[in-house]
């Protein structure tokens, strides 16, 4: 038996209970049926010339209906005579390559056969200008070639800073058309900055470049589309500011105030850009963000299949397995941190043989007297928390809350012969 195996060989595992976590559900029912109408709203005809060039920026954040109302775009744009084509629009994301970007957009299926228009991926930029404070900007070359751009994203709050504008169309702007070079010089001075940097930068885009409009979407805690805007470039940063109040108060959450131990099944970039929502897990990669519960020890298990063996956000973690840390890749997962400037989240966090030695870990280091009174909640990942499960000590917490319901019996986590779960 080896040292680490001896170190948490006595430690308990609670007994677990699923739990329902109920969230406001409401969502667009038709979501291609309503984008359609905004478009049709918005007086696109006088902007959108036949024979025009149109870069449709899309990301690599997994939104929820994003072929559906990428293809609705492009339908709209050839409607009208353009010629759209669609741009990666995601700063240093696969790889900080193109045709890593070009993958990512693919595994999300945004394939030029299902959307009809073809995607033109380079990490090549221009400068297009400066902030005072000498922050050169900077845009996609391709993009800034083509006779109007389109931005598609989701507002929602971002994971490492507080501000007006956070995470949305502006930063999508600034950061993800500025490809890698204008991700990192955004990032440059910080996160402390990001508030006003974002938005500044994407202003001068917006008046420099011909910025067409943007589809701006608010996922409910089920990350549905709850709302959607299609946004002329003027109406952007004021109804920016009012869709991300509404995403905070539609953020899913965990119900509890302190948790011993967090268990995360999986974390990726498909997930999260930090791999896990801090939003959800409490953890932030720096401090200028907040909110969430307060988590003792934090297990991270395994990848998603989409992230591709980037594994940024496993430093936050207390604990992770060496399963994890066999499928990372490396070069993705620390480009991250050079591009960000925050390279904690690309550290690797103390990595035990299995997942069961990984819990155990946890528990261990959890700072309480008694091992099997600890409070443990396991999750899929941070996307996906409507249903839960918490420990034996946890059940007075869910027979107090208005949101929570208790699914089943007292049951043992199950472990397969490798020490993993099943």
């Amino acid at each position: 038996m080896g040292i680490l195996q001896e170190l948490v060989k006595d430690i308990p595992i609670p007994k677990m209970t699923k739990v329902k976590q109920y969230f406001d559900d409401a969502k667009i029912e038709d979501l291609g049926a309503e984008l359609e109408q905004q478009l049709n709203q918005k007086g696109l005809e006088n902007q959108v010339k036949p024979g025009m060039e149109v870069a449709v920026a899309v990301g690599s954040r997994g939104l929820d209906r994003l072929v559906e109302t990428t293809k609705v775009t492009i339908d709209f744009l050839k409607k009208l005579g353009a010629k759209p084509f669609i741009v990666p629009c995601m700063g240093s994301h696969g790889g900080a390559s193109g045709p890593g970007q070009k993958a990512v957009l693919e595994h999300l299926g945004v394939k030029e056969e299902v959307v009809g228009a073809e995607i033109r991926s380079s990490m090549e930029v221009i400068q297009i200008d400066q902030l005072e404070n000498g922050l050169p900007i900077y845009i996609d070359k391709i993009a800034s070639e083509a006779d109007g751009i389109v931005v598609i994203n989701r507002v929602k709050p971002h994971t490492a800073f507080r501000g007006q504008v956070e995470s949305g169309i502006m930063k999508m702007i600034s950061i993800g058309l500025g490809k890698q070079k204008g991700a990192e010089a955004c990032h440059q001075l910080g996160f402390k900055h990001m508030a006003e940097h974002v938005p500044a930068m994407a202003n001068i885009i917006i008046d420099k470049m011909p910025i067409l409009f943007a589809v701006a979407t608010v996922e409910n805690a089920f990350d549905k589309v709850a709302e959607l805007e299609v946004l002329l470039p003027e109406e952007i940063e004021e109804r920016e500011k009012e869709l991300q109040k509404l995403s905070k108060q539609t953020l899913p959450k965990l119900f509890f105030d302190q948790i011993d131990v967090l268990v995360i099944d999986e974390i990726g970039k498909n997930i999260s850009g930090d791999g896990m929502d801090p939003n959800v897990t409490g953890r932030y990669p720096t401090p200028y963000a907040y909110g969430g519960p307060e988590v003792s020890k934090m297990v991270v298990l395994d990848l998603t299949e989409e992230t591709e063996g980037n594994a940024n956000g496993v430093g936050t973690a207390d604990f992770t397995t060496q399963k994890l840390v066999d499928q990372m890749d490396r070069e993705a997962t620390y480009a991250n941190g050079l591009t960000s400037t925050v390279v904690g989240p690309t550290h690797i966090s103390t990595a035990m043989p299995n997942d069961i030695m990984a819990i155990q870990a946890a528990i261990k280091t959890c700072n309480i007297l008694d091992f099997s009174k600890a409070r443990v909640v396991r999750i899929k990942n941070t996307l996906e928390i409507g249903e839960i499960e918490v420990s034996e000590n946890m059940l007075e917490d869910i027979t107090t809350h208005n949101n929570l319901e208790k699914l089943t019996d007292l049951y043992d986590m199950a472990f397969d012969e490798n020490g993993n779960l099943k």
